[in-house]
């Protein structure tokens, strides 16, 4: 969904810190924070043919959608702090996410014409496909870092920009434009966090508060289930557009944005911060983001869902370790080194030497 994260969060490279910052190094509690959650993209994926007919997985798909997002774009402003637009910066910036982004928008879409057997829709670089858009929003985010270091309150004017995108639904599919000015307040307070934040989140009494704040949450989706639209927390459309009044937009963005912070915090306080077996992984989740995607893509027209076993409990249990296992193997070392071509194109024919001498100069 996904550096970017994927590597959710080092999706264009790790860039450097703003001054007075300390220089960011690779600490195990942000790479399992990032496994985790691309393994809770891949499941709340996998959990959606599932959701017809069945009210407790539809509100555990709501409930991972209300935070794995946000999670990955929380960490996404965390480590875009010091970008501050220099040429080397920017070409990171192009190679780790405009390019996979073109490589995968077409990949897809060729793909998708061949699953569905029908010509399907045009490649189309502006109307970003399935997972793309958000390596197109990271590109728009990360370029307007340094504004928000500028501005004197940069997190209530994002959460206005994100409650106007809600009551306009003339904001086109360019881009995915809507969900990068809804999806906005997320990324700025990721800019303005600080290491102390983290570890505030990870105290003994946060987790203890978070698995009564999960259930809470849980039993307060399952309530929801058939009373409200659980499409509120994938912004990704005005409020018109989801049959409610405008004047509900402004008021759902805070409410989902208070809603996902919570949960984003809970499950911040238990991801572990030592290094685990899937420590490593977590620097490779922009793979398992993007490539995930080619078989949830293939499971429809497969009929992998088509069995009546797999509507049931135990085939709950089974598609959920399936999504999970798939992820994590896409993530490895082989999968890595295979793709890197496309996902970490070093490219450095394409850019001006000047420029990078620029870069180091001013470094």
């Amino acid at each position: 969904m996904p550096e970017p994260v994927p590597t959710a969060v080092r999706a264009g490279g790790e860039v450097r810190p703003a001054p007075g910052r300390s220089e960011p190094h690779r600490e195990a509690f942000f790479d399992n924070a990032k496994y985790l959650a691309i393994v809770l993209v891949a499941v709340g994926h996998a959990w959606e043919p599932l959701r017809e007919g069945s009210r407790t997985v539809t509100a555990l798909y709501t409930v991972v959608y209300a935070f794995h997002m946000p999670a990955f774009i929380v960490l996404s402003g965390y480590f875009s702090r010091g970008f501050d637009g220099r040429p080397k910066q920017i070409g990171r910036l192009v190679t780790g996410v405009a390019v996979p982004y073109v490589v995968f928008e077409v990949a897809y879409t060729f793909f998708i014409r061949w699953t569905d057997g029908a010509p399907g829709r045009d490649i189309s670089l502006l109307d970003p496909l399935y997972l793309t858009w958000f390596l197109a929003a990271l590109f728009v985010w990360r370029l307007t870092a340094p504004v928000w270091r500028l501005v004197r309150w940069p997190l209530p004017f994002a959460l206005a920009i994100a409650m106007l995108a809600t009551l306009s639904s003339s904001i086109g599919t360019d881009l995915a434009l809507q969900r990068i000015l809804q999806f906005l307040p997320y990324f700025v307070l990721g800019l303005l966090l600080e290491p102390e934040h983290f570890r505030l989140v990870r105290r003994r009494a946060m987790r203890a508060l978070a698995l009564p704040v999960f259930a809470a949450a849980l039993a307060v989706a399952y309530w929801a289930v058939p009373r409200t639209d659980y499409a509120w927390f994938f912004h990704d459309d005005s409020a018109e557009q989801l049959g409610a009044p405008p004047w509900l937009g402004p008021v759902m963005t805070l409410a989902t944005f208070g809603c996902s912070l919570t949960l984003v915090a809970c499950f911040l306080a238990w991801t572990p911060g030592r290094r685990t077996w899937f420590t490593a992984l977590g620097g490779a989740t922009l793979y398992g983001y993007l490539l995930h995607g080619f078989v949830k893509q293939a499971a429809g027209p497969a009929g992998w869902y088509d069995h009546d076993a797999v509507h049931r409990p135990l085939g709950l249990l089974v598609v959920t370790l399936v999504a999970a296992v798939t992820v994590t193997l896409l993530c490895t070392r082989p999968v890595r080194w295979a793709l890197r071509w496309a996902m970490e194109p070093r490219a450095r024919w394409a850019f001006r030497r000047d420029g990078v001498v620029q870069d180091r100069v001013a470094a």
